[in-house]
């Protein structure tokens, strides 16, 4: 065992560090995600920046785009230079700076020079956590995959509890103290692994690398990129490249589809692998688009279906209004809730010989997202003739998509890195943050075309979500014997 002799619920005392600064960290993450797109669209008068849906959308879409991007360069400076430890460190303190700097700006510069710092931060913080604790874990097996599902809950409870205090202290004392609260629990989570640290002991203290291993030109390939990077980011707070974020989110989107391509493109062509081998990169490429289908609807959650929530829901109990923001705890609860359930449901299954194959879970995940938006026709239905929607609108539509998620997301990595070759197994990870983020950047697009004033439009666009989410579903069922056979025998 890597670390001390101490426990935390049977493991290595080490999980608790892990555990309670991914809590912090989800409760900043999900906190600020509660609040972004309301505060964008509010008015100035009201502490907003007074952005249209369609710009306060296109940004909530780049930045949780972002976050999965710049995971993979995070990855990559844990493992080639400072060790995973220094990167969640780093990662959590720049999260809380960027979260303070939302709440010190005064200006939409300021604010996105927030987002930015905390993306990075994300970047650096979220892909190395886990990694760390599979170290804590040398020998694998059970022991692991129970000490991952403590850290699973761990996430939750952060994404549960981040949105009901960053919203209600946004209702009761202005967005920046929402954005505050989002920044002070992430410094909860860096002082707290401060001082729990040494329970880690050996794990990701240093980067995996060969001892005497020369890292200058990493560091120097890691220096000329974040110069240029910078560059880049700096023209337009200059004034010197004019670009709004409609515009960049609709470049995100042709430039990750044109970034998948031509991976997947060099793996059938130029990789060298065998027939059986090319089969299961086609199914990579059906995998892909599935999910990133998926997300697309799925994160209409922080930006068109938070936007229902705060404009048309009726929040009202008693005397008492709901936060809009409230709406974001729902799928944390029921990931809690129904996680072991579904898990059974697959081992029961399985013992039956009746385990659905991955292409077939994967179209039940997307069933399930495009039956959310079929229940948000009818909420949409009451808002078009001029009444507000009763909550329990939207309490199902997330506890479909959660259902969703729970057919997808947690059987969606793991297949990745099984279908391809072992020397492709690193990139393949990247592909599965590709597909998240072109599902996110997809999300704010479609966001966008809601219109606050044609209210009466509304029913019809989220049915053609729901048809375009279940004929994705149906399609995928019927060709998922072909899928199936393409795999070749991976489970």
């Amino acid at each position: 065992m890597t670390g001390t002799s101490k426990e935390f619920l049977g493991h290595p005392r080490g999980l608790a560090t892990l555990f309670f600064t991914e809590m912090w960290e989800r409760f900043s993450y999900y906190g600020m995600r509660a609040l972004l797109v309301l505060f964008l669209v509010d008015t100035i008068a009201n502490g907003g920046l007074g952005f249209d849906d369609k710009t306060a959308t296109a940004i909530y879409g780049l930045y949780t785009a972002a976050v999965y991007i710049v995971a993979l360069p995070g990855g990559w400076i844990a493992d080639r230079l400072i060790g995973a430890q220094r990167a969640v460190l780093y990662g959590g303190i720049l999260i809380a700076l960027g979260s303070i700097g939302l709440w010190l700006s005064s200006s939409a510069s300021g604010f996105y020079l927030g987002l930015l710092i905390i993306i990075v931060g994300v970047g650096l913080l979220k892909p190395n956590i886990s990694a760390l604790v599979a170290e804590l874990y040398p020998d694998g097996g059970g022991r692991r995959d129970a000490g991952f599902t403590i850290f699973y809950m761990g996430i939750n409870v952060g994404a549960f509890i981040g949105p009901l205090i960053t919203a209600w202290l946004a209702v009761a004392f202005g967005w920046r103290v929402g954005f505050l609260a989002a920044g002070i629990g992430m410094l909860l989570g860096v002082a707290q692994f401060v001082v729990t640290r040494h329970h880690l002991g050996g794990a990701g203290a240093r980067p995996h690398v060969p001892d005497g291993t020369d890292s200058s030109v990493a560091w120097r390939n890691l220096w000329l990129g974040s110069a240029l990077t910078a560059i880049l980011v700096a023209l337009p707070f200059l004034g010197w490249v004019q670009i709004s974020p409609i515009e960049l989110q609709s470049y995100g989107i042709v430039v990750i589809i044109g970034m998948a391509a031509l991976y997947f493109l060099y793996l059938l062509l130029f990789a060298g692998l065998n027939e059986v081998e090319k089969k299961r990169v086609l199914v990579l490429i059906v995998l892909f688009f599935a999910c990133a289908l998926f997300w697309s609807g799925f994160e209409q959650a922080g930006s068109s279906l938070n936007l229902f929530a705060d404009r048309y829901t009726n929040r009202v109990i008693n005397d008492f209004t709901i936060p809009a923001g409230w709406f974001q705890s729902l799928n944390a609860v029921f990931i809690v809730i129904f996680a072991p359930v579904f898990s059974a449901l697959w081992v029961q299954l399985a013992q039956r010989n009746m385990d659905p194959s991955t292409p077939v879970k994967f179209a039940l995940g997307l069933l399930g997202m495009a039956l959310g938006f079929l229940v948000m026709v009818g909420a949409a239905s009451v808002v078009a003739d001029g009444m507000s929607a009763a909550v329990y609108w939207l309490v199902l539509t997330y506890l479909l998509h959660t259902f969703g998620e729970l057919c997808l997301s947690p059987v969606g990595l793991s297949s990745v890195t099984k279908l391809v070759p072992q020397r492709f197994v690193g990139q393949s990870l990247g592909i599965w943050f590709l597909a998240a983020s072109l599902g996110n950047l997809v999300a704010g697009a479609i966001a966008g075309e809601f219109d606050a004033d044609n209210v009466a439009a509304m029913p019809a666009q989220y049915l053609s979500i729901f048809w375009f989410g279940a004929i994705s579903a149906v399609v995928l069922l019927l060709f998922s014997p072909i899928v199936k056979k393409w795999m070749g025998g991976v489970k």
